[in-house]
């Protein structure tokens, strides 16, 4: 945990947080923190700055606090993923915050199984936790936005359009196409689709609503790996 991240509810006072739970032990476990001790620390979706520990014991942590520093800007990306597996949508969700995506969106394909929708993974809380987890990891406080697309068609005939609307659109997919661009300036539209790519139907319907297919080459990654990859490549 590189940044303590609290709310407005975290607050005692307009310069007082109290942190208990899962900081609080991290606190105690992982900083061995002691009265006095300034550490990093943001509001969600807010500064940050430091607190420095007035008080903790076993069961808070209050911390008087100083914000004065912009979270570091997120990536000129908004990120389209079919609905990975929930073990390894856990990973991508603090990859994502990590790495800086603002905006993701999880489509449905034909290679999804369906009882990935029905994942206790996707609940608003835990997406939530694991975006945390990222963010605490980065040292920013932007909460990335997360979109549910249960349909396929649907979603590519009515909702990319208007989000591909000034931005360039690449799709990520394996084959003997022209290699991923690097390091590309401008507002990006990612897609990346299930282990193996898309089906050649879901590609020629993101084809013509104005995807450019794109490749890292023969390989078939995993699709955490995949993320990684090409937006280490993008930017």
């Amino acid at each position: 945990m590189n940044l303590i991240l609290f709310t407005d509810g975290d607050r005692v006072a307009p310069s007082t947080i109290a942190l208990r739970g899962r900081r609080l032990q991290h606190l105690r476990e992982v900083h061995r923190a002691n009265s006095g001790d300034i550490l990093r620390v943001g509001e969600i979706n807010g500064l940050i700055g430091t607190g420095k520990i007035l008080e903790i014991n076993d069961t808070l942590a209050s911390l008087s606090i100083s914000l004065d520093q912009s979270p570091p800007k997120k990536l000129p990306l908004r990120l389209v993923l079919a609905l990975p597996r929930p073990k390894m949508l856990r990973r991508i969700l603090r990859t994502i915050a990590e790495l800086g995506v603002s905006e993701l969106h999880l489509i449905n394909s034909y290679r999804v199984e369906k009882s990935y929708w029905q994942s206790p993974v996707l609940k608003p809380d835990t997406v939530r936790e694991y975006l945390l987890l990222g963010l605490e990891q980065s040292r920013d406080t932007q909460v990335p936005l997360v979109h549910h697309h249960t349909a396929f068609k649907p979603f590519v005939e009515d909702d990319l359009p208007g989000i591909i609307k000034g931005r360039q659109a690449l799709l990520a997919h394996p084959g003997e196409y022209a290699p991923c661009p690097r390091h590309i300036s401008g507002e990006i539209l990612l897609v990346i689709g299930p282990e193996g790519g898309f089906i050649p139907y879901e590609v020629g319907k993101l084809q013509r609503a104005g995807c450019k297919v794109v490749s890292l080459g023969p390989r078939i990654l995993r699709v955490e790996n995949a993320v990684s990859s090409l937006l280490g490549r993008l930017f």
